[in-house]
């Protein structure tokens, strides 16, 4: 697991990673994009939802406040302060068969997942996070 300081915070902490074929599927999203510019990373957030409790997103984003910036693979990636709680650490990698392709994240801080992948489940006594509470948990988003 790669540490990595933490630009925002000047803090040492655990980073998001991209595996090398991510990162090439990022890299590929990011000069086939219209109306992107130099500044356009790789957003990874969390909203309330799904099977398990939460879901991942994955945006194309500028920086804002309250965000870190990692690096990983040549390419960066951007997670809000709130966000990083549930995905310190993370690893993001494409996967691929012969009925569908996408990123994954191999998420530490999961501590169950639904079947398709799409949403997560946390200890709501990790430093940082929360349990979701009832619907309206859809509605909140960490990114």
């Amino acid at each position: 697991m790669d540490i990595i300081t933490d630009t925002a915070a000047d803090t040492t902490i655990k980073g998001i990673t991209l595996e090398p074929t991510a990162a090439l599927k990022v890299a590929d999203f990011l000069a086939n994009t219209d109306d992107i510019d130099e500044e356009t990373y790789l957003r990874l957030g969390v909203r309330g939802g799904g099977c398990s409790g939460y879901q991942y997103q994955l945006a194309l984003d500028h920086m804002q406040d309250g965000d870190h910036l990692f690096e990983s693979e040549g390419q960066k990636v951007i997670v809000h302060d709130s966000a990083l709680p549930y995905v310190a650490g993370s690893r993001i990698v494409w996967k691929e068969t012969l009925i569908s392709s996408g990123f994954d994240i191999e998420n530490p801080n999961a501590t169950a997942a639904c079947g398709c992948g799409s949403s997560f489940r946390v200890d709501p006594d990790a430093q940082g996070c929360s349990e979701p509470e009832g619907p309206s948990s859809a509605d909140e988003v960490y990114l």
